[in-house]
This record gives structure tokens, C-alpha cells and sequence, in this order.
């Protein structure tokens, strides 16, 4: 809701200093940030508790050889798809400063469609495919605490897609012209948000498979 009303909230001009909106959309990220700080260390009180965690069938979340060999590979290529994200958003930003409409729209859109290329690389071919393993939320703790965080996380890469497409809309209809609206500071500060959180959660989730797949160690 916070991000939603940060949208509206329209700043015309340059002002000294930051706006009372950039402060609310901090204030907003660093509440989030928190949530997904508990998720994580919920996360890895689970897994020191029960030991490191394998799929119903034995293997690690991350294996480079047998019938896991794709999705493994895919998640890692989704994974740089989501990070390289950064600099479409980053763009869209310095576009919005130097006024360049042009600029504006097309970083805009790239932005998310790797957004949604990401979602639709989770929730159509991971999550699918870990199910077929028998790794359910409902069939362990691993299971459970797997899919809330990384499908927390994923809600808000959704989220940031829909705002993401609104105001590429909006900067169709002309909108954004010739003024500085924080709505597309806002996005762009919450896209950087969702990237830098990934790579928490990566860390935390695949980072110890990675190891074990290539090292054989856990």
C-alpha cells in the first residue's frame, strides 16, 4: 500500500535536500527489508536445526548433472536476468533526470519484462519442477520454509512488475513530460530494493547447494 500511494505522490522541480516521499518510500523499503531479514533467519534456524537440506530425492536444490541439470542451469540464468535488471532500472532513472521521454519508456519496459521473465521462470518451471520431486509446502519444513521465502520474495518481484508497467502506461499518456515525478524514483528505488533482497536470499538458499553440488560438501 505504501509503495501504491508513493506513486501518486508527485514532486515538480528539483528541492534541497530529499523530499519528505523519498524518506516515506525508505522508510516503506526498510519495514520490508525487516520482514524478509526475520523470513531468512527463521530460514536458517530451520535448516541448523535439521540439518542441511536435500530434495525428497537426495539431491541438493542446485545439481549439474541427471534430469535436474536444466532447471538447475535455468534458475542460475534467471538469477542474472533478475540482478542485470539493475541497469535497466538505473536507466530509466538517469533517463527520467535528463527529461529524455524516449529513453524513459524503453528502459521502462525492459525493465519489466525481465521482471516477468524471472516470475515465469519461478513460479511456471521451479516451482513446478521441485513439486515433482515431492518437495510441497505442506510435505516438510524444508518445503514450508522454501517456497515462503522465495515465494515472498517472488510476490514482490509480481508487485514490482504491475508498478513497473503502470508507469511505463503513464509515460505513455505523457505523464512523466517535462517534470521530475517521484512515482518513477519510487519504482526504480523499490526494483533495486527486490534485486538486492534476491541476492540475500540466494545466498542463503541456493549458495550452500551450489557448494554441495560442486564440492560435495555440506
Amino acid at each position: 500500500m505504501s509503495v501504491a500511494s508513493a506513486m501518486v505522490l508527485e514532486e515538480h522541480g528539483e528541492a534541497e535536500g530529499r523530499s519528505i516521499n523519498w524518506w516515506g518510500m525508505i522508510f516503506f523499503i526498510t519495514s520490508e527489508a525487516l520482514i524478509f531479514a526475520n523470513l531468512i533467519a527463521a530460514y536458517l534456524y530451520l535448516e541448523i536445526r535439521h540439518g542441511f537440506w536435500l530434495l525428497p530425492n537426495g539431491e541438493p536444490l542446485l545439481v549439474f548433472s541427471g534430469p535436474s541439470l536444466f532447471p538447475s542451469i535455468l534458475l542460475l540464468i534467471n538469477t542474472a536476468i533478475l540482478w542485470s535488471s539493475s541497469f535497466p532500472a538505473r536507466f530509466f532513472g538517469r533517463a527520467l533526470a535528463r527529461g529524455d521521454q524516449r529513453q524513459l519508456k524503453l528502459w521502462l519496459i525492459v525493465t519489466a519484462i525481465m521482471g516477468t521473465i524471472f516470475v515465469a521462470l519461478q513460479f511456471g518451471v521451479e516451482y513446478p519442477h521441485l513439486v515433482s520431486l515431492g518437495l510441497t509446502p505442506q510435505a516438510s519444513i524444508f518445503g514450508s520454509a522454501f517456497f515462503t521465502l522465495t515465494g515472498f520474495h517472488g510476490l514482490h518481484v509480481t508487485v514490482g512488475v504491475l508498478f513497473l508497467v503502470i508507469t511505463w502506461l503513464r509515460s505513455l499518456r505523457g505523464d512523466f513530460a517535462g517534470k521530475r515525478v517521484f512515482a518513477v524514483e519510487a519504482v526504480e528505488m523499490y526494483w533495486h530494493f527486490v534485486d538486492a533482497v534476491w541476492v540475500a536470499v540466494f545466498g542463503v538458499v541456493y549458495v550452500p547447494s551450489l557448494i554441495y553440488a560442486i564440492f560435495g560438501l555440506h
